[in-house]
């Protein structure tokens, strides 16, 4: 079974955070998310208390096959100024594993740590203007190499569904599950 960590800061993007474990968690992923605070309790950007399945501390030496970062003014920079975050996404990075961030934890904790390397990225708004670490590119949702970056919120779905998809492959259609929520979610790399 896949597992995937989903790095929870105050000040979190509850959305992006939400809607991408319930569509992992309901295509059989296995996700734990880790509060990167002390304790498992954090608060999100609209001041909605969750309790995280555990810590980052607790979990840092765990490896998983994706690490989910989600935006939110306040929850991407503290993720940025987190040397545990980093050191965490670098592992991770380096081993080929999924690095996957939405809205602007792409910009402020990948492209604001040099852990972009070059690759093409999307993220909100004029954050892009700020990196020097990587490309950006102007699309819901942009792959390059094991990095999977999505728009924002508004865009959430098909992020969450790439990243259910690359991590099931072909074993689990991420299309009939999209289709069976409603969602009119086409798999770029299939229908282009």
């Amino acid at each position: 079974m896949k597992r995937v960590a989903v790095l929870l800061a105050p000040g979190f993007e509850e959305g992006e955070a939400i809607v991408t474990i319930d569509i992992l968690r309901r295509l059989n992923i296995n996700v734990e998310t880790l509060s990167c605070v002390a304790t498992r309790a954090v608060e999100s950007y609209h001041a909605i208390p969750l309790v995280a399945d555990t810590t980052l501390k607790v979990a840092f030496d765990n490896t998983y096959d994706a690490v989910v970062l989600p935006g939110g003014p306040d929850g991407s920079v503290f993720l940025a100024q987190s040397p545990e975050v980093i050191a965490f996404v670098r592992r991770h990075d380096e081993q080929g594993k999924l690095i996957c961030p939405i809205c602007s934890a792409a910009a402020r904790v990948l492209g604001g740590n040099g852990l972009l390397k070059g690759r093409r990225y999307v993220c909100s708004g004029d954050l892009w203007q700020n990196v020097t670490d990587g490309q950006y590119v102007d699309q819901s949702v942009v792959e390059d190499g094991n990095l999977i970056s999505g728009k924002g919120l508004g865009r959430v779905f098909d992020f969450a569904f790439t990243v259910a998809s690359r991590l099931l492959g072909d074993s689990f259609p991420a299309e009939d599950h999209a289709e069976h929520i409603y969602y009119p979610w086409l798999d770029p790399t299939k229908n282009r």
